[in-house]
């Protein structure tokens, strides 16, 4: 894969870099992309996700933390300056695919350091069984995107408060911490951030593309959105029901109805799973407007495939998230 080089080092807002993962993916005709960037103390959470759930508000104000929302799904990370963000861009549009080689590509290039690193787990690597890097994916016609961390050597304190993950996530991964689950490159080995950056752009990479000017003039402008507060606080659902759970391969579900007479006037699905259909046409328009039972539920999505929406969702399991709770 090509390595994408900017014009100069500068460290920019979070919503640049993710900006810059659409431009390539919608300009170059490359097989595969990838390019690191570090940015200030930043929380960055899934498009799905509700920003209160997730994100100590009041923590971050207090510490001069950003936050902002991208596109992809997933969970709630911390990033700061000695937390790497690796990017990779491809061709494939298939999740299962490009997730199983691109963080098979991450272990190997750990392992290489001598560091007992794994892929077991939905989206994060691991080393000695403990969280090193977690990632989210989104596509796009034809392409498709996965971010993520390394935490090279991170402000824990941080990360523990700025970051409110529910108990039931923490309870799937048999901690009861954040904590408790993470570590670092700097914890296992002795090398520089400079040098551990090197050794990943020279094990994943053959060959660089350098950008212009004027192409960061370009991602730019797609990055006004990503500031924009509607899209960083999301939508504030309105509900009267409220069903809550987590399914072993698909993540938090969420889903807040809005019931009058029985019927579904209003729905919102959120939580930290990985989007790859369009959940508004296919899954919560087909909602609206049915009444609240299982049958007439199960018939509103009859023929509806949700694993291809969310990602291994089965009809069966969303049912049963929201009639036994």
């Amino acid at each position: 894969m090509k390595y994408v080089n900017l014009p100069d080092n500068r460290v920019r807002p979070l919503p640049f870099y993710l900006a810059m993962e659409e431009y390539m993916a919608r300009c170059s005709n490359e097989p595969e992309l990838f390019f690191m960037w570090q940015v200030e103390p930043t929380v960055i959470f899934g498009r799905n996700q509700l920003i209160e759930n997730e994100v100590n508000l009041d923590y971050c104000h207090r510490n001069g933390i950003h936050y902002y929302r991208r596109k992809s799904g997933g969970g709630c990370v911390f990033a700061d300056m000695n937390n790497i963000m690796f990017s990779y861009v491809t061709h494939s549009d298939d999740v299962t695919t490009t997730f199983s080689r691109y963080t098979h590509a991450v272990v190997d290039t750990l392992r290489r350091l001598g560091l007992n690193a794994s892929d077991t787990g939905r989206n994060d690597v691991l080393i000695d069984d403990r969280k090193v890097s977690g990632n989210a994916f989104y596509h796009i016609p034809g392409r498709s995107i996965v971010h993520g961390t390394m935490l090279y050597d991170s402000d824990m304190t941080h990360i523990v408060h700025a970051i409110t993950p529910s108990r039931e996530k923490l309870q799937s991964k048999g901690v009861a911490s954040v904590a408790s689950r993470i570590t670092t490159i700097r914890s296992h080995i002795d090398i520089s951030l400079a040098d551990f950056k090197t050794h990943v752009k020279k094990t994943l990479c053959e060959g660089e593309i350098n950008l212009t000017a004027d192409d960061v003039v370009q991602i730019e402008r797609i990055a006004e959105p990503y500031f924009s507060p509607k899209f960083i606080l999301g939508n504030n659902p309105r509900c009267n029901i409220t069903r809550k759970g987590r399914i072993d391969g698909v993540g938090e579900l969420i889903a807040e109805l809005e019931l009058r007479a029985n019927l579904i006037t209003h729905a919102n699905i959120a939580g930290d799973f990985f989007l790859t259909g369009d959940l508004d046409s296919e899954l919560i328009r087909r909602l609206t407007g049915v009444p609240f039972t299982a049958a007439d539920v199960a018939a509103a999505l009859d023929g509806v495939d949700l694993g291809k929406v969310i990602v291994n969702l089965t009809t069966e399991q969303f049912i049963n998230l929201l009639f036994n709770p």
